[in-house]
């Protein structure tokens, strides 16, 4: 069996495409959005993990499958709420004048530049002992993710609703392996199962169980391997994870 780096996989699968994510604004519905995308309702809410489709909220972020871009949609007139009145301004209150000689000196605090970059939090795809932590070097046996510890054929779930754009046993290393494509080209890797339960091309809600938990197929504990990528670029995924 031909045997490729993950790397290589995710370089070649990327163009595969996996979605956009809509954010609900007033008088929206899941009808209208699933018309505008020609999607299926009924898929659209078991995607997004929607029990009830007619109490979705405005900014809720909908995972569209295989949406290349964002689109309009009309929302339903009666359902538009009006904005909140503005307040209204203070009364002025008058005071005498100080002439400039009299007046203190007034230091000017500039407001400080914010410039931290926001990371999108996922779900941790089962909870367990971390028995190898994220490094940047490639070690045998496994790429650069995080490893947990837990009982074989535990349940693995989807840190992010997305697209599966590989399940195989092809990576060598990593057993059964799954890697799932979301928003904004960000990728996560699940190794050493025991059992993919979704097949490439799959559409997975956050949450979703979409593996059995094995072991490395080098032998050892039970565990799953667990890896986030920006793109090429491995991270750390407990910057990711609550």
């Amino acid at each position: 069996m031909l045997r490729l780096p993950v790397l290589l996989i995710l370089l070649l699968l990327v163009a595969c495409g996996g979605g956009v994510y809509h954010t609900v604004k007033p008088g929206q519905n899941l009808y209208r959005i699933s018309r505008a995308y020609n999607v299926d309702k009924n898929y659209l809410a078991r995607v997004n993990g929607i029990s009830d489709p007619s109490l979705i909220k405005v900014g809720t972020r909908l995972y569209i499958p295989g949406a290349t871009k964002t689109k309009y949609v009309a929302p339903v007139k009666e359902n538009v709420q009006p904005p909140p009145p503005a307040p209204k301004p203070a009364p002025v209150k008058r005071t005498k004048s100080v002439s400039p000689a009299a007046s203190p000196t007034r230091k000017t605090t500039a407001a400080p530049q914010v410039n931290a970059t926001s990371i999108k939090k996922l779900s941790w795809p089962l909870r367990g002992k971390i028995v190898r932590s994220f490094s940047t070097q490639a070690r045998a046996g496994g790429g650069k993710g995080i490893e947990i510890a837990v009982r074989s054929g535990s349940p693995v779930l989807a840190a992010e609703a997305g697209k599966a754009i590989y399940s195989g046993d092809g990576v060598n290393g990593y057993g059964h392996l799954i890697i799932l494509q979301h928003e904004n080209e960000l990728f996560t890797v699940y190794g050493f199962n025991q059992k993919n339960l979704v097949l490439q091309g799959d559409f997975v809600s956050q949450g979703e169980k979409i593996a059995l938990s094995g072991t490395p197929p080098a032998g050892g504990q039970a565990r799953l391997h667990f890896e986030v990528r920006r793109g090429k670029q491995a991270v750390d995924p407990i910057l990711y994870l609550p």
